[in-house]
């Protein structure tokens, strides 16, 4: 075998075993999970990922049942969440991660660390870095969420709802 067969050789079998280890790290990568409901950060984590996993009844589950325009039952929270799609960013490769956690006696507010990212070609892509607060209330022994600057409809804070 030629120097240049060997060398084309080593090439093609480092280029396999790079797409090899690609493949691996992408299937062993935990799966997000759901975290204990006892902290103002593990209510707002499980929300998130509530919503990014499209269960609703889930989600719905941990609004304050207090807002002024709190949703009938889940179903129309579901509504409201398409009807809002833009501020939920339904469709969008989003990654969110809990920065911090503030609580003062039964109030509470969770910064959030939002990633989104842009493909603008096959080889080209960009992302923006940003973050937004939850804020939650201690209903009973139940952290619940009573608004927040993304992920939440505006309509949940008026009398009127969500009804158009």
């Amino acid at each position: 075998m030629k120097s240049t067969d060997k060398l084309l050789l080593g090439i093609v079998l480092g280029v396999v075993l790079l797409i090899v280890i690609v493949f691996s790290v992408m299937l062993l990568k935990p799966k997000p999970s759901f975290q204990s409901e006892d902290t103002p950060d593990g209510v707002a984590h499980n929300y998130l990922l509530a919503l990014q996993q499209e269960d609703y009844d889930r989600a719905y589950s941990y609004l304050s049942t207090s807002l002024p325009g709190y949703p009938d039952n889940a179903e129309a929270f579901r509504q409201n969440v398409a009807d809002y799609s833009w501020r939920f960013r339904l469709g969008q490769e989003v990654t969110l991660a809990i920065e911090s956690a503030e609580t003062l006696n039964s109030r509470a507010v969770v910064t959030v660390l939002e990633t989104r990212f842009y493909q603008s070609g096959a080889f080209e892509g960009s992302q923006r870095i940003s973050t937004f607060e939850i804020d939650l209330e201690l209903d009973g022994n139940q952290w619940k969420i009573v608004d927040s600057d993304s992920y939440f409809a505006w309509c949940w804070d008026d009398e009127d709802g969500c009804r158009q």
